[in-house]
């Protein structure tokens, strides 16, 4: 099969020829049809110093994905040939403390597909039948290709409850745009995003938000004036990792306001702890996606209305991988996306 294959720990891929994976008998194979680029899948092809500490070189990348079941191992129960599936790429361990406990999202064993073991930049890739969701035979697949990010979204968004609250997410990109749509369908009062990029912001506007806010030139304190608010927002939403967008927000809550935070800083973030304590905030970190509650909430929206269709702006052949590299890098699009039926 083609693959998208890091031979060394080193930077760069190469579509190559891999061999095709075969199925065991608790796993299902599947013919990849549509995969996003993640961050983590930017990381990982540059080969900078979070790659080299996290991921097991040569492998195939990639846990974006959707596709058609091809094959099932003889104790697969529930998912059949021909299904058209994406798949949770966390594969945990079923036997610590929070699997046991069903919070299988905080396993202390986790694995994921594309960085501790071979993921979908391929024309085939193999899951176990547990970490396998169906979707609903309608879908675009190239919606079906983001359910991973869209989980993060949703899992970040839901994390408390939005009816009637005033939201601020920080950082405009595809995941932060997809809660902001997620914000607006259960409920929110207004939605705030905030972001640099003028292209993001832009994208921002069309998907609904009530404010899109260029931080380096306008306060989110400018936007609360301009949309009339008095008492500061419930809840934000940092998609950031930026060291500056946590303590904007603390100064922007209102009192026993609510962040979840799903962006990674990359530098130590100085806090007003004193201000957290006085205002009774609440900061709770976010990663992946609950398995499988997202998972049910993410198709439940979809089909009761929610459309974040609009965050994937750009697909291009698997062979074009290094252009859409680039695209994703650039910072100018939403998600984009890798056809494999085209190699």
């Amino acid at each position: 099969m083609r693959a998208l294959y890091k031979p060394a720990a080193a930077p760069g891929f190469q579509l190559a020829e891999r061999p095709e994976p075969a199925a065991g008998p608790a796993e299902v194979k599947i013919r990849v049809l549509r995969t996003g680029i993640c961050g983590t899948d930017l990381h990982i092809e540059r080969w900078d110093a979070w790659a080299a500490g996290a991921v097991n070189a040569p492998l195939v990348a990639g846990h974006e994905f959707c596709g058609e079941v091809v094959e099932v191992g003889a104790a697969v129960r529930d998912i059949g040939v021909g299904d058209l599936v994406s798949g949770e790429g966390h594969i945990v361990c079923g036997t610590c403390r929070n699997c046991r406990a069903g919070r299988r999202h905080l396993c202390i064993r986790t694995s994921s597909i594309g960085v501790n073991r071979d993921g979908a930049f391929a024309e085939f890739v193999v899951l176990p039948e547990s970490n396998v969701w169906v979707h609903h035979p309608r879908i675009d697949p190239d919606l079906g290709a983001v359910f991973d990010p869209f989980g993060n979204a949703v899992h970040t968004a839901l994390s408390f409850p939005l009816v009637g609250e005033d939201v601020l997410i920080t950082g405009a990109g595809p995941i932060g745009l997809m809660a902001a749509q997620v914000a607006r369908h259960v409920g929110a009062r207004f939605v705030v995003i905030t972001d640099v990029s003028s292209y993001r912001l832009e994208l921002a506007r069309t998907m609904g938000v009530d404010l899109a806010l260029d931080v380096s030139a306008d306060s989110i304190a400018d936007a609360q004036r301009r949309l009339g608010m008095v008492e500061g927002f419930d809840v934000a939403l940092e998609m950031s990792g930026h060291p500056a967008a946590l303590p904007d927000a603390i100064d922007n809550l209102n009192s026993g306001g609510r962040i979840a935070m799903l962006g990674l800083p990359s530098t130590p973030i100085e806090i007003d702890w004193g201000r957290v304590v006085t205002h009774m905030l609440t900061i709770k970190g976010v990663y992946g996606r609950e398995m499988f509650e997202t998972w049910y909430a993410m198709s439940a929206m979809l089909r009761s209305g929610l459309d974040v269709s609009a965050v994937v702006t750009h697909r291009l052949p698997a062979t074009e991988w290094a252009d859409a590299f680039a695209i994703a890098r650039s910072g100018q699009c939403g998600k984009v996306v890798l056809d494999w039926t085209e190699v």
